[in-house]
């Protein structure tokens, strides 16, 4: 006999009446407060401009005064004690309500990078590092004072300050700074005339930054409680020789070290085996800068600004074919176009004579006049254009670019760079470099577009670190925007052949 089983369809509110009680509060109360560190909804349309009182960075261009007695007067410094003595949960969930994403390109959720660090310790001692020129030379204690807020968020004991080797001006102002004492968080005199070395260490101790580089030291101990809070930090600042690998945090980690600047194979990742084995957290330097605006104001001030995932202010270098060519600190999300003609005066010949844009770095792909009329400066907006925001360095084209030799100047580059430890980046790009100065003579057939794009295809993803991918995505760019110049140019030499 066939059994008959009969199925009913329960509403919500029986499903919830049949659960156990234990159950109704965390599953389906819609009133439950959302965890600590989650940043607030945003309710804006619009975005930008910024307001001068909502700037963060206020001597970009180094009208004021630098040093110490002027940061002050800018308001660094203030209350910074209290700050480090709320401790590393109030520091991290501030950092995480913010929203802040990292500044150097990847753009990974800050307060969770920092909160890998905040954990309990091994008995190993925890560093991290920084890698922006404009805030060393005319905004130094912003990021010394960043450095000390997240040391205290990561429980790190050291600092590393890695300065590329071509910022001759930025590092003897930023070493000055942070040799300086600032007197409003001053508690003591210690002081000690020691000698140089090629790697300045610099001592954050007792409230002042205090420079040495004695191969061996007095006893640290007569250097504690860092702004008075009894912690112990050591910023070391580190001149590297230029290499453009570098930036890449585990190639940085290597040249730190003293050995060649390759990427490390992951994992282990540095959170876990870092420089000399530590744990390791490495940030940029705009990032660890903007920590103690954040702190002051609140991480809710910083999330007010930008769409949500996509928060707070950054600084946009805007530079090619423009009236104005600058650096400015702008609110997340504002229009590319806006942005551009506000300040910079817009692109020379006027809007209509704009051929492209690259809008985060080199290693970003192109994108055409009539993506750039709508697309917003994020990080969602960009990738939404198959592009990226990056380092949201912008590089202006008009109509009197030749794009295509343009794109090949960076594939050369990026060659050049390579430092040749992964096969698809070390011969891909090489191949790729010569496919390009071919196609900016047109000295090619059609069909090599298409495997110039394959080619490109093979070397994103199949490399230790990103550059083979930031060599990739230019001429992918190029590729997918500017085909029929490719041909026409292919066309045109094949013509004056012919004659």
């Amino acid at each position: 006999m066939a059994a008959i089983v009969r199925f009913n369809l329960l509403t919500k509110p029986q499903i919830v009446a049949a659960l156990p009680a234990s159950l109704h509060v965390q599953r389906f109360q819609s009133t439950q407060a959302p965890p600590p560190g989650t940043p607030p909804p945003q309710t804006k349309t619009k975005f930008g401009p910024l307001a001068d009182e909502d700037r963060i960075f206020t001597n970009l261009y180094g009208r004021h005064d630098w040093r110490l007695k002027g940061a002050l007067k800018r308001g660094d410094w203030y209350k910074t004690k209290e700050i480090v003595l709320k401790g590393a949960d109030w520091i991290v969930n501030e950092i995480k309500t913010s929203g802040l994403r990292g500044r150097g390109g990847a753009g990974f959720p800050s307060g969770m990078k920092w909160s890998f660090m905040n954990k309990p310790g091994d008995g190993r001692p925890k560093a991290w590092h920084l890698q922006d020129r404009e805030i060393m030379r005319h905004d130094p204690h912003k990021l010394v004072e960043g450095c000390l807020i997240a040391r205290r968020a990561m429980g790190a004991q050291a600092a590393y300050i890695y300065i590329r080797g071509e910022f001759y001006n930025e590092e003897p102002a930023l070493r000055s700074e942070i040799s300086a004492h600032p007197p409003a968080v001053r508690l003591s005199d210690a002081d000690a005339p020691w000698a140089q070395l090629p790697t300045l260490i610099v001592r954050v101790s007792t409230s002042f930054q205090h420079a040495t580089g004695h191969a061996e030291p007095p006893s640290w101990s007569d250097w504690k409680k860092a702004c008075g809070t009894g912690y112990d930090f050591d910023v070391f600042m580190h001149r590297g020789a230029g290499a453009y690998i570098c930036g890449e945090e585990t190639a940085l980690i290597e040249s730190l070290e003293g050995k060649q600047g390759k990427p490390r194979l992951k994992p282990p990742f540095p959170a876990d085996v870092g420089v000399f084995g530590c744990p390791t957290t490495v940030t940029n330097v705009e990032t660890v800068a903007v920590a103690p605006t954040i702190c002051r104001r609140g991480g809710v001030w910083f999330a007010s600004f930008g769409r949500t995932r996509n928060s707070g202010t950054k600084l946009f270098n805007i530079s090619g074919h423009v009236n104005r060519p600058c650096t400015v600190e702008e609110e997340m999300s504002i229009p590319l176009k806006e942005l551009i003609e506000r300040h910079c005066g817009g692109v020379t010949g006027g809007w209509d004579n704009l051929l492209g844009v690259i809008p985060g770095g080199s290693s970003t792909p192109i994108i055409p006049k009539n993506v750039c009329d709508d697309v917003i400066m994020d990080f969602d907006g960009l990738i939404a254009a198959q592009t990226s925001l990056g380092t949201a360095a912008i590089i202006v084209m008009d109509k009197s670019t030749d794009v295509i030799k343009a794109i090949a100047r960076l594939i050369s580059f990026y060659k050049h760079e390579s430092c040749g430890q992964c096969t698809p980046c070390r011969e891909g790009i090489g191949w790729m470099n010569k496919i390009m100065t071919r196609f900016v003579k047109g000295d090619a057939q059609p069909a090599e577009i298409d495997m110039l794009w394959e080619i490109s295809k093979q070397i994103e993803g199949h490399t230790i670190c990103a550059l083979g991918d930031g060599a990739a995505w230019p001429v992918q760019g190029l590729i997918r925007h500017f085909r029929p110049e490719i041909e026409k140019r292919m066309q045109l030499h094949a013509k004056r052949a012919s004659n």
